[in-house]
């Protein structure tokens, strides 16, 4: 697939992984991407994941017609991206590797290699000269590994942005970009918010016509859309107006109060409002939530004196990636002591620009009168 006339795309798809990084379902299967340059000089950008090895090497080969690559340029020394660099190597010996020292730092972590002096280290804000085309090197570290850079080239302006811009499922399945990379971003990148500030501000000075992400399609169109909701979310701003209800009920009672405030949040106008039970549901959908929508709801039953596991690992989910700037109401539930409500205010306290809700629900065993009433104020406070 070309991207540009010199640009040409040689990644894989795969739809054998169940989960990505061992934790993200991914019905769709996932891309690997990897790129040619084709110049007086021609650099491959990144290798694929190992099981995808001899494919892409065919990719990889039938792109070159014949001619022998110059450069192996590695961006990101994650094993999706980086596992086949022996591999390439051992096909094509003389090919010198670019990278940033902390990447050729991981690459003996990895891999037994002597490189020798086809060790090229790139510099942030260096450049490497093909013949017409030019690449300047931009580092991002902690996007979302330290060793990361992000690779412009000046003449067709397109920007290699690693694991920036990615999202999950094969590019060989039509689905919408927004969903899949809210998700990815949130799940994978979504700790680093000021890394991505920062290098959003140095893409600002950059000339960008096409972004060549690691994992996704190819975006050429309407960038602004793009650099727009990453702007968004790495400033941990609300992305949309709406209520997540997120809960974990052991015998049920828990569930009910969530759905009735549910129903009557929906009662009162408020068309946005996502319910999801943390049992049972992905929780890197529920983590994606509550970081779109500006108003989020903990429901949990007491439990052990704390609260219901499903729970706490949701809540640690969020601070981990620096939860903030929203609205948390609470509803808790015991039977002789509860104490979820206290336990879930605790556990985010280190989050900023938190709001709490006036209004709690506070449920001994099953939902009364008393805390119907409790819910109907709660979304009375919620809808302002």
């Amino acid at each position: 697939m070309k991207i540009t006339e010199d640009i040409l795309y040689v990644g894989v798809n795969d739809h054998q992984v169940d989960l990505f990084e061992g934790q993200y379902v991914v019905p769709n299967g996932m891309a690997y991407n990897s790129y040619v340059i084709l110049d007086e000089k021609a650099a491959v950008m990144d290798t694929v994941d190992a099981h995808f090895g001899q494919q892409w090497l065919a990719n990889v080969e039938k792109a070159l017609q014949g001619r022998q690559p110059d450069y192996l340029v590695i961006q990101h020394m994650e094993p999706d991206h980086s596992a086949n660099i022996p591999l390439f190597l051992e096909k094509y010996p003389n090919t010198k590797v670019v990278a940033t020292p902390q990447a050729f730092k991981m690459m003996g972590q990895f891999f037994s290699l002597d490189l020798g002096d086809r060790q090229v280290n790139a510099a942030n804000g260096g450049e490497l000269c093909l013949g017409t085309h030019t690449l300047q090197f931009v580092f991002a570290p902690m996007v979302h590994w330290p060793e990361v850079m992000m690779t412009y080239d000046r003449k067709d302006k397109v920007l290699f942005s690693a694991d920036g811009f990615g999202k999950f499922g094969a590019l060989d399945v039509e689905e919408e970009w927004l969903c899949e990379a809210r998700r990815y971003y949130f799940g994978i990148v979504g700790k680093f918010g000021a890394q991505v500030q920062a290098v959003l501000k140095k893409a600002a000075g950059l000339d960008i016509a096409v972004i060549c992400p690691l994992h996704g399609p190819v975006l050429k169109e309407n960038l602004g859309y793009y650099l727009g909701h990453y702007n968004t979310w790495s400033s941990y701003e609300p992305e949309s107006k709406g209520v997540v209800i997120a809960y974990a009920s052991v015998y049920g009672n828990t569930a009910e109060a969530a759905k009735c405030l549910q129903e009557e949040l929906q009662k009162k106008g408020l068309d946005e409002v996502v319910l999801h039970d943390l049992a049972r549901e992905d929780m890197a959908e529920a983590v994606e939530d509550a970081f779109r929508y500006d108003r989020l709801v903990l429901a949990s039953s007491t439990y052990n004196g704390g609260v219901f596991p499903h729970m706490r690992r949701f809540i640690e989910e969020l601070t981990e990636r620096n939860y903030q700037k929203r609205r948390v109401a609470l509803i808790e539930n015991g039977s002789w002591a509860p104490t979820a409500a206290k336990v879930m205010e605790k556990m985010l306290e280190g989050s900023k620009e938190l709001t709490f809700a006036e209004n709690k629900v506070s449920i001994l065993s099953a939902v009364k009168p008393e805390n119907r009433a409790q819910i109907e104020k709660l979304a009375e406070e919620l809808m302002h």
